[in-house]
């Protein structure tokens, strides 16, 4: 579990899926010594949407999904990567930022052992956590990802613990995990074209973080807000460091069923009306309607983004600038309901907040591509950040 070491590795076939609460990606990449993944193949599938959320039924469409695009991916006979990733979106894992505290009387020795009992210690206690909150899950649940965001050994903060000694320790580490049910169908559903041992997973809201943080180094704080859809996740970025994410279950598809349900028409039409409604294509007497609906939907979600923002800051101020994740068609959407004047009253700051969309032309440069790949930022920024966990000193 020493997660003091790192590794290197030369340039390998790398397959990544990416996991969402509206679709499934994936994507074949050559992870490239520079840092610059070289994407030659990319997909995306929906996950078939429907009027009610049931848990097995939203798993098992979304394994379905996840086996359409496996197929495509086997059937284009690229190679046979040597690395299979899977990134996980909200719903399917939960994560937390913890602080780890330990004291003596008389000076140790950080070693390697120390820190891997006190960090199992730590899962241990989530896991539990975790598992009280979900009573009527029944599932067991998988760490799938532990990061050390920092280490402190008498008050000052160091890049090698290791060997060093103290009295006092506090380690920041990242936490995610995800049920076992869920992470075995999704190996199953792997496997049945990939024969792989070893999955590793990952969530989207490290990447993406680690992504942006490496982009933006003079940005020390900010906000990251991923919306999928069926859940929005909010994450603090403060000092370069993950500090604390919080979710609610309104996502793009809360904007679909609502106009569904308010115009007495099937999703797909709402889908529709949605796209002619922003496009300022659609007539004047549904456009009428729709705008009313729309901004009645939009409030409800404005309103469970302040809660969560409120809920997440406690007394620290909120960062001004906010990255958002999002599907390309709703982008605009979201960045203007975000950029509402009340949301200053959250800042300490007399700016307002700085909408940035992680879009493709944004990451432009970071990852390369071979004709005619189809790019988009969820993927890239999938690929951005496996290329630098396997290249990393």
């Amino acid at each position: 579990m020493n997660i003091f070491s790192g590794h290197k590795e030369k340039d390998e076939l790398v397959l990544v899926f990416d996991l969402g609460s509206s679709s499934v990606g994936g994507a074949l990449f050559w992870a490239q010594k520079s840092g610059i993944p070289k994407i030659i193949f990319s997909i995306r599938e929906p996950i078939v949407l429907e009027e009610k959320i049931d848990t097995d039924r939203f798993l098992f469409l979304a394994t379905q999904t996840l086996k359409i695009v496996v197929d495509k991916i086997y059937a284009a006979g690229l190679g046979a990567p040597q690395h299979i990733f899977c990134i996980l979106s909200s719903p399917w894992y939960v994560s937390q930022t913890r602080v780890i505290n330990f004291k003596k009387n008389t000076p140790f020795i950080f070693t390697a052992k120390l820190a891997d009992d006190l960090i199992q210690k730590e899962i241990n206690l989530f896991e539990e956590e975790h598992s009280a909150k979900n009573k009527n899950v029944g599932n067991k649940v998988r760490t799938i990802e532990l990061k050390n965001i920092k280490t402190i050994l008498n008050g000052y903060e160091t890049a090698k613990p290791l060997n060093q000694k103290a009295q006092e320790l506090e380690m920041v580490i990242f936490i995610s995990m995800s049920g076992e049910q869920v992470l075995k169908k999704i190996e199953d559903t792997i496997r049945k074209c990939f024969h792989f041992e070893k999955i590793k997973f990952s969530s989207f809201v490290l990447a993406s973080f680690t992504v942006v943080r490496d982009m933006y180094m003079q940005q020390e704080n900010f906000l990251l807000v991923d919306i999928g859809g069926e859940v929005t996740d909010i994450s603090m970025i403060k000092k370069n460091m993950l500090r604390e994410s919080i979710s609610f279950p309104l996502g793009r598809n809360f904007l679909t069923r609502g106009v569904a349900s308010s115009l007495g028409c099937t999703l797909s039409e709402a889908n529709s009306l949605i796209s002619l409604f922003k496009d300022e294509h659609a007539q004047k007497s549904v456009a009428k309607k729709l705008a009313l609906t729309i901004d009645q939907l939009k409030t409800k979600w404005l309103k469970k983004f302040q809660e969560s923002l409120a809920n997440l800051s406690n007394d620290i101020s909120i960062p001004a600038t906010i990255y958002i994740a999002i599907d390309k068609d709703l982008a605009n959407f979201f960045s203007e309901t975000i950029k509402t004047e009340q949301f200053n009253q959250y800042t300490l700051t007399e700016s307002k907040f700085k909408v940035i969309f992680l879009s493709t032309e944004l990451l432009h440069g970071i990852a390369v591509f071979e004709e005619p790949v189809i790019r988009e930022p969820f993927l890239i920024i999938d690929s951005i950040y496996i290329n630098r966990f396997l290249t990393k000193t």
